[in-house]
C-alpha cells in the first residue's frame, strides 16, 4: 500500500510577527507601573466596580460595552470592587491586580499595530508602506500611554481598525466560498463593538456602510453577476452590516441590565417603575404596596420630566407672597411646589368629589381615566387648586395653589381629570408606578406640570408647579401609595408613615428599560465644568496641549498623554498633500488629462475614502460639540493619518517621481524622517513610561512647545 505523505504549508510573513512582538513588548512592559489611579482611571475605575457589585449605573458619556470589557479585565484578575477611586494618584491595595486591570486596553492598543499593518496592505500597497504603517503606530507615544492604562480610546480604535480591515478582506477576496462570507460577518460585529464602546464609533460605522454602499451598487450594476448571486450578496451585505450591528447594540445593554440588577447611586435618574424593578432601594420601600390607585389613595406624584433630579408634588405651611417683586399680585394661597426629596409633605389624598370621607372603601373604587378627582394635602388638608391667577415665575401660565378661602372672589376650583396616557386596552384603572398621567384642571383644562424654574427665597428655592392651557403636559407617576382607613383619618399625619402590604407584581420589560435607559443617556447630561487640561480641536492638530496623567508623590517622575513632536506633524503635513494632490488630480481630470491609469486613480480615491474620510469623520464631529474635550479625543483620528502616510509616500514615489535621482531623495527623505520619529519617542519615553526619572533640567529640555504643563521638582 502506498503511504503519501501529509504536508503542511504555512506562509508566515516575518515583518508582521516582528512589529507584533514590538507592539506587545512596548505596550504590556511593566504595566502595573504605577501602581496608583492614573488620570481617567478614576472616573472608569468606579463603574467596574460597581459592575463587581452589581448596582446599576448610567453613563451619558457612551454606551456600556467599554465598560464591560474593562470589567471583564478586573473580574479575571480577581477584583472585588472594594476601592474607592476618589483621586488620582491613589495608591492600589496590595490585593488588587493593577495588570489584570489594564490588561485588555493594553492588548487592544498592541493589535491595533499589525491591524495598521494588514489594513494597508488591504489598501491595495505595499509590504514596505505597510510597514511604514506600522511603524508609525508603534511610535506614537500618545497611542502608548492610552493603551497602557484603564481607559477606552486604544479598544475603540482597535474595533474601528478590525472592522475596515474584515470588510476589505472580504470585499477583496478573489474567491465566492461561504468563508469568505465570515469577513463581513466580522465586519459588522466589530462595527457593533466600536458603537458600543463609544458612540463616537457611529460615525466610523457609517463610513464603512457608504463604502459598502458604494460597492453594493457597482455590484448591482454588473452584468456578468447573475441575479442570484447579485440578491444573495446584497441580503447578506444586509444582514452583516445593519440588522447584525442593531441585535449586537441591543445585546450589550441586554447584558449591562441583566448583570446590574441592585439599587444603586443612579436610580433616581430613571422612572419609578424603573427603580423599582432593581433590587433594593425604592423596590424596598415599594414592596406590598396596592397597584391600583383609589379613592382615598394616599399618595405621592413624582413628575415624570423632572431631570437629571426628581422631584415630587409638594405643598407645605407657606402661602405665596401678595405681591411679588415686580409688582405683581398673587392669590396669597398656601404654596404648592415641586421637591427634590422624599418628604410627608409630598402625600396627598385622592377624594371623590361627591364625598366627604378620605378613607378607601370595601372594597375599594378604583380611579379609571376620565374621572374627576380631588387632591387633599396629607398635612395641611389643602385642596390642590388652580385659577386664572398667572404663576410666580412663568406669568403665562395658571398659578397652581393649595386653595385657602381668604375671600369669596376666589372660589374653589380644584376638580382635576385624570388622563392615563400609557393605559392598556385591557383597562384604564390609574396604577401605581406603571401609569403616566397627566392632571387636567376642570375648570380651565390647563394641565399640572413643572416648569422647571426655580422659586426665590419666599419658595425656599423649589421648583415652581403651574397650569398650562397646552394638549400635552408633564405626566405623573404615582410613587409610593397607601390605601386609608376610618382609623387612619383620624390620625393621619402618623399613619402616613405605615405602609400597607399587599403584593404587586411591578417588573417592566427588557425592551421598556431599554428604551428608557436610552432616552436617558440621550437627554440627561451630567454637569460639566471647565478642566486644567481640556483643549479645542484645532489644539490637538497642532498639538499645543498636553495631559499630565500622573506625578510621583515625592519625584519627579510622571506620565503625560504627550504625542510625538515628529509624526505628528508628519501626519499633518500628509493630510495636507493628499487635499492638494487630489484637487490637481480633479482638475486635470476635469481637463481631459489622465494623470493616472484608472486602476491607480480608484486606489487613490479609496485611500482618501478610508484615511482621509476616517480623520474627518472623527475629528469633525468635535468641532459642533459643546463639551468638555480632551487630546485623546483626537487619537482615532490620528490613527487614520498614520495609515494614509506610508501610502501616500508610495504613490508619490511610483507615481509623480519618475526620475530616478528623484526616487532616491525621496526615499533618503523618509529614511531620515523615520530616524527622527523614532529618536523623538525615544526621547519622550521617560513621560511615556513614567521611567527612568529625569531631573529638573532634563524635563524642563523635553517642554518643546510653551503651552506643554511639564511639572518637575527642583531638588
Amino acid at each position: 500500500m502506498l503511504h503519501l505523505p501529509l504536508l503542511v504549508t504555512a506562509q508566515v510573513d516575518l515583518v508582521l510577527v516582528l512589529v507584533s512582538l514590538l507592539a506587545f513588548w512596548s505596550r504590556l512592559g511593566q504595566l502595573n507601573y504605577p501602581s496608583s489611579v492614573v488620570f481617567d482611571e478614576v472616573y472608569y475605575g468606579q463603574f467596574v466596580s460597581l459592575y463587581m457589585k452589581r448596582v446599576f449605573f448610567m453613563d451619558d458619556s457612551g454606551p456600556p460595552l467599554g465598560h464591560m470589557i474593562l470589567a471583564l479585565g478586573g473580574y479575571l484578575g480577581g477584583f472585588d470592587g472594594n476601592f474607592a477611586w476618589d483621586r488620582i494618584g491613589a495608591e492600589y491595595p496590595s490585593g488588587v491586580n493593577v495588570w489584570s486591570l489594564r490588561l485588555l486596553p493594553a492588548l487592544c492598543g498592541a493589535l491595533c499595530v499589525p491591524l495598521g499593518y494588514l489594513l494597508t496592505l488591504q489598501l491595495g500597497f505595499s509590504h514596505l508602506s505597510a510597514l511604514g504603517a506600522a511603524l508609525l503606530l508603534l511610535l506614537e507615544n500618545s497611542l502608548i500611554v492610552q493603551s497602557r492604562f484603564m481607559l477606552l480610546e486604544s479598544v475603540l480604535i482597535f474595533f474601528i481598525l478590525l472592522a475596515f480591515f474584515s470588510y476589505l478582506r472580504f470585499h477583496n477576496a478573489l474567491n465566492t466560498s461561504w468563508s469568505r462570507y465570515s469577513w463581513l460577518l466580522l465586519s459588522g460585529i466589530s462595527c457593533a463593538a466600536s458603537v458600543g464602546v463609544k458612540y463616537m464609533g457611529v460615525f466610523s460605522y457609517l463610513l464603512l456602510l457608504g463604502v459598502a454602499c458604494v460597492h453594493t451598487w457597482s455590484l448591482i450594476g454588473d452584468r456578468a453577476a447573475s441575479h442570484l448571486s447579485v440578491f444573495v450578496q446584497c441580503v447578506s451585505r444586509v444582514v452583516c452590516l445593519l440588522v447584525v450591528p442593531v441585535l449586537l447594540y441591543v445585546f450589550w445593554f441586554y447584558i449591562h441590565l441583566s448583570l446590574l440588577n441592585r439599587s444603586g447611586p443612579h436610580d433616581q435618574l430613571m422612572s419609578s417603575a424603573f427603580q423599582a424593578s432593581l433590587q433594593g432601594g425604592l423596590s424596598r420601600i415599594t414592596q406590598g404596596q396596592p397597584l391600583e390607585v383609589s379613592y382615598g389613595s394616599q399618595v405621592t406624584l413624582r413628575s415624570v420630566s423632572s431631570h437629571p433630579l426628581p422631584c415630587w408634588l409638594h405643598s407645605h405651611k407657606a402661602n405665596y407672597p401678595i405681591r411679588y417683586e415686580n409688582g405683581r399680585g398673587s392669590s396669597h394661597q398656601q404654596q404648592v411646589t415641586c421637591y427634590p426629596f422624599k418628604d410627608v409633605n409630598n402625600w396627598w389624598i385622592v377624594k371623590h368629589p361627591g364625598r366627604q370621607e378620605l378613607v378607601v372603601d370595601t372594597p375599594p373604587q378604583p380611579v379609571r381615566h376620565g374621572d374627576v378627582i380631588q387632591l387633599v394635602h396629607g398635612m395641611t388638608s389643602r385642596f390642590l387648586n388652580s385659577h386664572d391667577v398667572a404663576a410666580p415665575m412663568s406669568p403665562h401660565a395658571q398659578e397652581v395653589s393649595g386653595y385657602v378661602d381668604f375671600n369669596v372672589s376666589m372660589l374653589a376650583q380644584n376638580l382635576w381629570r385624570v388622563d392615563v396616557s400609557n393605559r392598556g386596552a385591557e383597562s384604564e384603572v390609574w396604577k401605581t408606578i406603571l401609569s403616566d398621567v397627566r392632571l387636567v384642571h376642570v375648570n380651565t383644562s390647563a394641565v399640572l406640570k413643572l416648569s422647571g424654574v426655580s422659586l426665590p427665597d419666599w419658595g425656599f428655592h423649589q421648583l415652581e408647579v403651574v397650569a398650562e392651557r397646552l394638549k400635552l403636559g408633564s405626566g405623573w407617576t404615582v410613587e409610593e401609595h397607601r390605601y386609608g382607613t376610618s382609623q387612619e383619618q383620624k390620625e393621619r399625619e402618623a399613619e402616613l408613615h405605615s405602609p400597607t402590604h399587599i403584593d404587586v407584581n411591578r417588573k417592566i420589560s427588557f425592551w421598556a428599560k431599554f428604551l428608557e435607559l436610552q432616552w436617558k443617556m440621550l437627554t440627561v447630561k451630567q454637569e460639566e465644568s471647565e478642566h486644567k487640561y481640556s483643549s479645542t480641536p484645532l489644539e490637538w492638530v497642532t498639538m499645543e496641549t498636553n495631559i499630565a496623567y500622573w506625578l510621583h508623590t515625592s519625584t519627579n517622575a510622571q506620565i503625560h498623554l504627550i504625542g510625538n513632536p515628529v509624526s505628528w506633524g508628519v501626519a499633518n503635513f500628509s493630510l495636507l498633500a493628499y487635499q492638494l494632490l487630489a484637487a490637481v488630480y480633479l482638475l486635470r481630470r476635469r481637463r481631459g488629462l489622465r494623470d493616472l491609469p484608472d486602476g491607480v486613480w480608484e486606489r487613490f480615491v479609496f485611500l482618501g475614502c478610508v484615511c482621509v474620510g476616517g480623520w474627518a469623520v472623527n475629528f469633525v464631529p468635535f468641532l459642533l460639540m459643546d463639551r468638555t474635550l480632551f487630546l485623546y479625543h483626537y487619537l482615532p483620528a490620528l490613527t487614520h493619518l498614520y495609515l494614509l502616510t506610508p501610502a501616500l509616500l508610495e504613490h508619490i514615489h511610483t507615481h509623480l517621481f519618475s526620475s530616478v535621482t528623484c526616487q532616491r531623495a525621496l526615499c533618503v527623505c523618509t529614511s531620515a524622517v523615520l530616524v527622527s520619529i523614532f529618536l523623538s519617542c525615544r526621547t519622550f519615553c521617560p513621560l511615556t513610561y513614567g521611567i527612568p526619572e529625569l531631573s529638573a533640567n532634563q524635563l524642563q529640555a523635553l517642554k518643546w512647545r510653551d503651552s506643554w504643563d511639564i511639572l518637575y521638582r527642583r531638588r
